[in-house]
């Protein structure tokens, strides 16, 4: 399958992880490995505007990624009920995947997106052995839409 992820040039070809473990996130902790991308590139530009500066969305590019069809799906229902909420509740949401990643049954976590749960993030376990058949499929620049900051 595609995955696609919406980043800056200079970290285009990165696919490690290592920014998502830097800091962690909605759904990794600190020091977590995991590469955040959407099922679709509307998904990745609006997971990547809504957590930077309209007014800094420069120098970015969309890129497609080859990921194998291993993939265990988050129930909804199984979620606490606050998990789209902002701040997140990182530390529910994280657990569980840290969960998934030590059971390490699947490449990528399909999880409902905080945005729109009608549509799906990847998360994708950079530790798992079969990381190494993730490639980049290909990218090319994006620009914003500037009209998008009307809203």
């Amino acid at each position: 399958m595609i995955v696609y992820r919406l980043t800056k040039e200079r970290y285009a070809t990165d696919i490690s992880g290592k920014g998502s473990a830097l800091g962690g996130g909605r759904w990794n902790k600190k020091g977590i490995p995991v590469l955040y991308t959407s099922e679709n590139s509307p998904l990745a530009i609006l997971e990547y505007s809504v957590n930077t500066d309209l007014d800094i969305m420069s120098g970015l590019v969309m890129v497609m990624i080859q990921v194998p069809n291993s993939v265990t799906e988050v129930d909804i229902a199984t979620l606490p009920e606050n998990w789209a909420d902002n701040p997140a509740p990182t530390s529910l949401l994280s657990e569980y995947t840290e969960r998934w990643i030590k059971e390490n049954p699947t490449l990528a976590l399909k999880v409902p997106s905080s945005v729109d749960e009608e549509a799906f993030n990847y998360i994708l376990n950079c530790s798992h052995p079969d990381y190494h058949k993730v490639k980049i499929d290909r990218t090319r620049p994006f620009k914003l839409d500037m009209r998008l900051k009307k809203y």
